[in-house]
């Protein structure tokens, strides 16, 4: 193969090891910061920001939350990011939460929620949320790393957990947390033009901007967007 196939041929495809060794890479803890409102402080003046208006997207509300102030009380949250390893690459695993629900209705995320007192860890945290929304086996879940921690503006401190998992899948959304869940090639997420910066003007005048990655008819923003964009800068750094 000439210099030029191997080029247009693009990198080879990541393995879970290639991922789990990326993930335990030293981060700069100055890139750690990550959260609703530094993203927001952020993309607020980014040349590229586009105005999102609509009053069809679930829960975009949420972005004008009040801020917790600072002394406040923080809730320990932990997601499972899972990476489902298909002959052809990995897809990620969300969820459309139900549009019935007091919190974050209608919403896209990752299977996940509040840790628990009986909760080892976080990963034994996002196992058990994620077998009791989506009636995930933990024992099918290969645990690779963790991303950055997040920390929402509706009072979560957030460690996201990635794990892999082989094919195929049967999993069943709980219907009180669950609408749908769906999945997305993880090579969309790599791919830096699918990355947007929207911002949208709440009732106050208030101006909130965050990442949003629309794949089809379904708008992925938010802190769940967040900790893409964070999945992205690990899988590529030095590529």
């Amino acid at each position: 193969m000439t210099a030029a196939q191997l080029k247009s041929a693009g990198p080879p495809p990541l393995t879970r090891a290639d991922i789990a060794a990326r993930l335990a890479r030293p981060r700069d803890p100055l890139r750690q910061a990550r959260s609703d409102l530094h993203t927001a402080a952020q993309l607020l003046h980014a040349s590229d920001l586009k105005p999102y208006e609509t009053g069809g997207s679930p829960g975009l509300n949420v972005a004008f939350a009040t801020p917790l102030p600072a002394d406040a009380p923080r809730m320990a949250a932990a997601v499972l990011v899972p990476l489902v390893e298909y002959g052809d690459g990995f897809r990620l695993v969300f969820t459309q939460r139900n549009p019935d629900l007091k919190a974050h209705a209608g919403q896209i995320s990752f299977p996940g929620g509040r840790m628990e007192d009986s909760d080892i860890d976080a990963e034994s945290a996002a196992l058990r949320e994620a077998q009791e929304e989506v009636d995930l086996d933990p024992r099918r879940v290969e645990i690779l790393g963790r991303l950055d921690p997040y920390r929402t503006v509706t009072g979560f401190d957030i460690t996201p957990v990635v794990g892999a998992i082989r094919p195929p899948l049967d999993l069943t959304p709980d219907p009180q947390e669950v609408a749908e869940i769906f999945e997305v090639p993880l090579a969309f997420v790599l791919d830096a033009a699918n990355h947007q910066r929207h911002s949208r003007t709440g009732p106050t005048g208030v101006v909130r901007a965050y990442y949003a990655m629309p794949y089809r008819d379904r708008y992925i923003w938010g802190a769940t967007a967040g900790m893409l964009m964070n999945l992205y800068e690990v899988l590529t750094a030095g590529t």
